[in-house]
């Protein structure tokens, strides 16, 4: 299924972006093939920004001959971090060609932004088939943002809690929902689970979702999704790992639908917050299944030192 202010970086934008301004050519240096890249953006220009990202410059890989490879465009943007505390953002941004249609979208993480500080990245779209069509625009598809301290985890160096907790990309099928959290003990010492996860439902501007009943499992929902196991109680050692299991539909009846990108995840009592982004459009069901943690087969990452008690 597959931003802080807290209240900035809320929505995703829709923001198509093309090459303007004074254009600089330059030899690529195979044959005759030469690159056409855009100027700066112009400054103050309407709709180059959304919540704190903003797509500064655009390059886009073009020739009379029929254009460069896509791979060749570019797009430049800024992350400024307006709130109190260091956060870190994922960025989803499109790559266009000149009819509109989408051509490639690349997502990056932008990790521990300081509070008040603007950091750059540059992007350029996967690598594409000789046959895509020539890259002309670029657009942020999404942004979401969480407490840097809060951030998940698949890899690198071990949290402070021990523990890497993160969400997959799940599974979307007529209307049915599943999401994975998944949880590896990366500390050198054994981690204790017995039972559900605690949730926090947010939405986009970090607020607490309201009307919505979190139930265990996954009764009234769907049978099959992984979330009816009974909870048992669990001792990872190190380097092992366990997976707790979201579900619910996107049925949307009388009254508003509900959408919650973030739910902020206590893998057991007390334990310090990490904050996901399953994307959880309720529709209007008021329902979402958790199910108790199970073994899982080891996760991507590796060791660490911390131990939890």
């Amino acid at each position: 299924m597959r931003t802080f202010p807290l209240a900035a970086l809320a929505g995703a934008a829709a923001l198509l972006l093309t090459a303007c301004g004074t254009q600089a050519t330059s030899a690529r240096g195979d044959g005759d093939r030469r690159c056409t890249s855009a100027s700066p953006l112009p400054p103050g220009a309407a709709g180059l920004s959304e919540g704190g990202v903003r797509i500064t410059s655009f390059a886009a890989a073009a020739t009379a001959g029929g254009g460069c490879p896509a791979s060749e465009a570019t797009a430049t943007y800024e992350v400024t971090n307006d709130s109190g505390t260091p956060m870190t953002y994922t960025v989803a941004l499109g790559f266009r060609s000149a009819s509109g249609g989408a051509v490639d979208v690349v997502t990056q993480t932008v990790a521990g932004v300081p509070p008040g500080q603007t950091v750059r990245r540059t992007v350029r779209p996967n690598r594409l088939p000789s046959a895509a069509p020539a890259v002309t625009g670029a657009e942020i598809s999404k942004v979401r943002g969480v407490p840097a301290a809060e951030a998940p985890s698949q890899g690198g160096p071990c949290p402070r809690s021990g523990v890497r907790v993160y969400a997959d990309q799940g599974d979307a099928a007529m209307g049915l929902r599943v999401v994975g959290l998944h949880l590896e003990n990366c500390s050198t010492g054994v981690y204790r689970l017995d039972g559900y996860p605690e949730l926090q439902l947010l939405d986009e501007k970090h607020a607490p979702v309201t009307g919505v009943r979190v139930q265990h499992g996954g009764a009234g929902i769907s049978s099959g999704t992984g979330a009816d196991a009974p909870p048992v109680p669990l001792a990872l050692k190190p380097g092992e790992a366990a997976r707790a299991t979201l579900t619910w539909r996107n049925t949307t009846g009388f009254g508003d639908p509900v959408n919650a990108p973030y739910v902020r995840v206590h893998a057991r009592p007390g334990a310090a917050p990490v904050t996901v982004t399953p994307e959880l459009d309720l529709g209007t069901t008021g329902r979402l299944g958790v199910g108790a943690w199970q073994r899982a087969d080891v996760g991507p990452g590796g060791g660490g030192s911390p131990d939890i008690p």
